[in-house]
């Protein structure tokens, strides 16, 4: 369907736009096949220097309707909620163009409305240094050095995108005002942080079909954390040498799949003993599963919470710290609920990674610090836990050794090897 074309009127802008209009027109069918490699590039640059251009026309006509008050005869309540709204732009963005366009209508951003009319910056560039000129602090810095810190940004705005450009307008104070940077970036930093922490939230919401959905918001430094921890688990460069050449997941960075993998086994092996009491004991997850399922069978067990997984699950969790397997008899009666002096101590983990170096399944090389301490005959079936009835196993093999599906094989060297059943 063609666009509808714009009215005709003898105002120059509205006549530009026209031209515009009907240019556009004039190549909307033009195949782009034809261009060479250097045409090709150089059009697409120009592209981009003539939307910027119009981008500072649209918010200079923005501007204007604001002051007019477009909308207002037919009821709207505002003109960027009738600008959304005839245009189809998300109310969000409608508002955040109307508040750039009204800043460089202010007079305060001069540099800015040329630099983008020339086609010499993008919209989000032009955006973070208006963002960033009037969040100094107006304490510290008057007109003159307002306008030295914008024209910095604008130099630097050849050279960076506009992520690149907000980290350095994090700095800007030490360009404004020198003397007084250390108070200034203390005091930004101060309130940045409090903003987080006040910020930070969670959600998570059960689909019904095994998987949470959730959300969250914690300060920067807080994710930091959280990602360093996480690709210590993801361990890229392992996958290869575990899943085979070209495996999924053997990729140089981890992906969202690996990351999410790794979120699951910190949450499950995050010690307990440093999380807070709650109703009198520790915070713990209590399976209750039949001794026949955690022996071998395949009825599901239950988490305290409601939840429901699988016996394959429950066996292999019960070998990680936090997890207390409760058995029941015949009756539904507990026949024992698991004590965590079941688990390794940092001893046996010591002595662990000195005798196997890592994971003991063939051909693995994940090191020690990945790896869960295993026992070779369950707990739950009378295994002691000791160095000379453990050995260390990555969380994939570890998996697989209480995986019904396969059969694990011990090799004459100590090795273990898995073979799915037939």
């Amino acid at each position: 369907m063609e666009a509808p074309r714009p009215p005709r009127s003898g105002h120059p802008v509205a006549a530009a736009v026209a031209c515009v209009h009907e240019a556009l027109d004039a190549v909307a069918e033009a195949p782009v096949w034809s261009l060479s490699e250097a045409e090709a590039g150089a059009t697409l640059l120009d592209l981009g220097a003539e939307i910027a251009r119009l981008q500072e026309l649209r918010l200079r006509v923005a501007a204007h309707a604001h002051s007019v008050e477009v909308g207002d005869a037919v009821g709207a309540t505002s003109t960027a909620n009738w600008w959304a709204h005839e245009s189809r732009l998300t109310r969000p963005e409608a508002h955040r163009l109307m508040r750039v366009a009204r800043a460089l209508d202010s007079g305060h951003h001069d540099g800015v409305r040329g630099a983008l009319a020339a086609g010499q910056i993008h919209l989000d560039q032009a955006q973070v240094i208006i963002d960033a000129v009037d969040d100094l602090p107006a304490d510290l810095v008057d007109e003159e050095i307002r306008a030295k810190a914008e024209e910095f940004l604008l130099e630097q705005a050849s050279e960076h995108d506009a992520i690149t450009l907000r980290r350095l307008a994090k700095r800007l104070v030490e360009v404004a005002a020198p003397e007084q940077a250390d108070a200034a970036e203390a005091a930004r930093l101060e309130r940045e942080e409090a903003a987080a922490r006040a910020a930070a939230r969670l959600t998570m919401s059960d689909d019904g079909h095994g998987k949470t959905h959730g959300r969250f918001t914690i300060p920067t430094h807080h994710a930091a954390m959280l990602r360093a921890a996480l690709l210590a688990i993801a361990a890229p460069k392992h996958q290869q040498a575990v899943n085979g050449a070209g495996a999924v997941g053997a990729e140089r960075r981890p992906g969202p799949e690996r990351m999410g993998q790794a979120f699951c086994e910190f949450l499950e092996r995050y010690p307990t003993d440093r999380l807070p009491d709650a109703g009198g004991v520790a915070a713990t997850i209590v399976i209750t599963m039949p001794l026949e399922s955690l022996l071998g069978g395949l009825r599901a067990a239950h988490l305290h919470t409601g939840e429901t997984i699988s016996a394959t699950e429950a066996r292999r969790l019960a070998c990680e710290a936090g997890i207390v397997p409760a058995v029941l008899d015949g009756q539904g009666r507990p026949l024992d609920v698991g004590r965590k002096r079941r688990l390794h101590t940092k001893t046996h983990r010591v002595a662990l990674a000195l005798r196997d170096g890592g994971c003991t399944a063939e051909g693995c090389d994940w090191p020690p610090g990945l790896c869960h301490a295993h026992h070779d005959v369950p707990w739950s079936r009378g295994g002691g836990t000791s160095v000379a009835s453990g050995r260390l196993l990555c969380p994939r093999h570890h998996a697989r050794a209480h995986d019904p599906a396969y059969e694990t094989t011990t090799l004459p060297g100590g090795k273990l090897t898995f073979h799915r059943r037939c």
